[in-house]
């Protein structure tokens, strides 16, 4: 196909070297949708339709009071010290991690370059002077395909943050993938400001809440970790917006071989839920991807049937306006010509024209005169006024009907709507399906015991 070329890979240099087939999936339909020649957004664009790119990571953000563990548990799961940990309030903004090809650290302005999408919700929230990313080279765990937003340490009382952080951790939340909550059954589990927030998430994205009872080696015995849980499970049900059964709160800690414990630690479970997370992304943006190549097909094909119609209506405005326009030129023509002929007498027009051709002028001029000998000489003038608006009447219609030509596709822009329809039917939907079978095999492989 002539206009149309196959997608280049594009060049960031924050990506990792792709490790997993999830990975690829992901990157390579990512890559059908930003192509600089034949991208999806691109074409659709030209068709006024907004199409957005799928991410390339899922996003995880987590939430809850100051010394929660929130980014010791990030620290564990990248396997790489990263966030700052202390009983300190040491996370005052939003922090990004994610993978790439070497250590980095961001700040401002760069984070937002590294996170377009976000960057209305970040300018207008404010929170632009407190973002930082934090890129390491890591693998575990999946994290290529994960990005962590770590959040504000949560307290009630007299903290006043330099935003909204009610506001701006909501509006993060909205954008993530999955939302974990962690409660630090040391005292500050029941913060008010942290339960505020899970309530407002839980109106909009209450399917992407996950609760967590974090540091739970350090609660004492079984019967205090029951009571801590029974406490929060009762304040989150007391709330209007959370007043539903069936809490789940797993209990968690950072693994310490130092420091066994007897408590139950089901902090794989959170790795397992993200790796859900990430199967479930794969497959809804191969599904968006075929749901985005239909939308552009039948877009194309209105447009073209559009066009179509347009072209007959023009035909038709054409027939009309140059009906109205002859009519407007020949009926008074006619009128005039009749009175002209009856001047004459018979022998003269002879000698004129023929003795044929003046029959027939006195024959098709004849019925004119006779009507206008039939109206009475009192109705003659108002004759005359209403024949000559009629008249201009009829050229007024010539000129409507010319002004309602719709505008067609030119030649080359058919072909142009041609070639995106082949393209997206041989290319776009043909690597659709080997990229759905490489994932099904995939998928096939994990669980072939």
């Amino acid at each position: 196909m002539s206009g149309c070329k196959k997608p280049r890979a594009v060049a960031n240099p924050l990506e990792s070297t792709i490790t997993t087939p999830s990975e690829r999936i992901l990157k390579e339909c990512h890559d059908l949708y930003i192509d600089n020649d034949n991208g999806l957004v691109k074409i659709a664009e030209s068709l006024g339709v907004r199409l957005l790119p799928p991410r390339k990571k899922i996003i995880v953000m987590i939430m809850g009071n100051h010394s929660a563990g929130k980014s010791s548990f990030i620290n564990w799961y990248v396997e790489e010290h990263i966030q700052k940990t202390g009983v300190a309030i040491e996370t005052q903004g939003f922090t990004f991690i994610t993978s790439g090809r070497k250590r980095e650290s961001l700040t401002g302005n760069a984070t937002l370059h590294l996170y377009p999408h976000f960057r209305p919700l970040l300018e207008f929230k404010g929170v632009t002077d407190y973002l930082s990313a934090e890129i390491s080279t890591s693998k575990q765990k999946k994290f290529s395909l994960v990005t962590f937003v770590d959040t504000p340490g949560l307290v009630d009382g007299d903290m006043v943050y330099p935003f909204d952080v009610n506001c701006a951790i909501t509006s993060f939340g909205e954008q993530a993938d999955l939302i974990f909550v962690f409660f630090d059954p040391m005292g500050q589990a029941l913060c008010k400001r942290t339960l505020n927030i899970v309530e407002k998430l839980s109106e909009k994205c209450g399917d992407k809440l996950r609760f967590y009872l974090s540091k739970a080696d350090e609660a004492g015995r079984e019967t205090d970790r029951q009571r801590v849980m029974m406490q929060i499970v009762q304040e989150l049900c007391r709330r209007p917006g959370l007043n539903k059964c069936g809490f789940e709160m797993p209990t968690i800690y950072i693994p310490n071989p130092q420091k066994p414990s007897r408590c139950v630690n089901q902090i794989d479970e959170v790795c397992e839920t993200i790796e859900k997370s990430i199967n479930q992304a794969v497959q809804k943006t191969l599904d968006q991807l075929e749901k985005d190549c239909n939308l552009i097909l039948s877009t194309i094909n209105r447009t073209l049937e559009q066009d179509r119609m347009n072209v007959s209506s023009n035909k038709s405005n054409r027939f009309n306006s140059f009906l109205c326009g002859v009519l407007g030129i020949f009926l008074p023509s006619i009128f005039i010509l009749s009175f002209i002929i009856s001047t004459f007498a018979p022998e003269e027009l002879d000698s004129l024209v023929g003795e044929g051709l003046t029959k027939t002028l006195y024959i098709s001029t004849g019925v004119v005169v006779y009507l206008w000998d039939w109206i009475p000489e009192d109705w003659q003038i108002m004759f005359v006024i209403i024949f000559s608006a009629a008249c201009y009447f009829m050229f007024f219609l010539a000129k409507y009907f010319a002004r309602q030509g719709s505008k067609t596709l030119t030649k080359r822009e058919k072909k142009k709507l041609a070639e995106y329809s082949d393209y997206i039917q041989d290319v776009v939907k043909s690597k659709k399906r080997k990229l759905y079978e490489e994932y099904l095999r995939q998928c096939a492989a994990e669980y072939d015991f």
